[in-house]
């Protein structure tokens, strides 16, 4: 199985586009929020089973805050990260992903790439698509692989 995990495209879709043209063949995709009215866009794109959440900036929208899903043997919570207090420390979210006892967290929100593989929980942010504020500053995403064997695989990626 293969998920592509993006956030904070902003109404963006440049990024978007390459994204899944990089990516090849998926079987999930993830948006962790600032998607600002992008939701049509990706439906119309995107065409396996799809997760969204709301960010800060989606004020009118009805996607959810956050959610909670298996990928394979793996429960994931998704939430864009801002009500966890992510830009100051993302151990706020870990300790939550903790409490709801799941496998991987996903936020976005601070537009830096973050992996983090400790204590049987990993917490990820695959940055962001179409405002990346990491140095370089190129767009990012993550792909997540489960193999044959049901064990994932994160792999950070950059936009060419």
């Amino acid at each position: 199985m293969r998920v592509l995990i993006i956030s904070d495209t902003h109404g963006r879709h440049a990024g978007l586009d390459r994204a899944l043209e990089e990516a090849g063949k998926i079987d999930m995709f993830i948006h962790l929020g600032d998607v600002e009215g992008g939701e049509d866009y990706i439906n119309a794109v995107v065409d396996c089973e799809k997760h969204m959440v709301k960010g800060n900036n989606d004020f009118f929208s009805d996607l959810p805050r956050e959610e909670e899903f298996y990928i394979g043997k793996y429960k994931a919570f998704i939430t864009h990260g801002h009500p966890y207090y992510v830009s100051l420390d993302p151990e706020y979210i870990r300790e939550e992903g903790e409490a709801r006892k799941v496998d991987i967290v996903m936020f976005g929100h601070t537009h830096k790439p973050y992996l983090d593989q400790k204590d049987g929980i990993t917490v990820l942010n695959p940055g962001s698509i179409s405002f990346p504020r990491q140095e370089g500053r190129k767009g990012s995403y993550m792909i997540l692989e489960i193999g044959q064997d049901g064990e994932a695989v994160f792999e950070q990626r950059y936009l060419g």
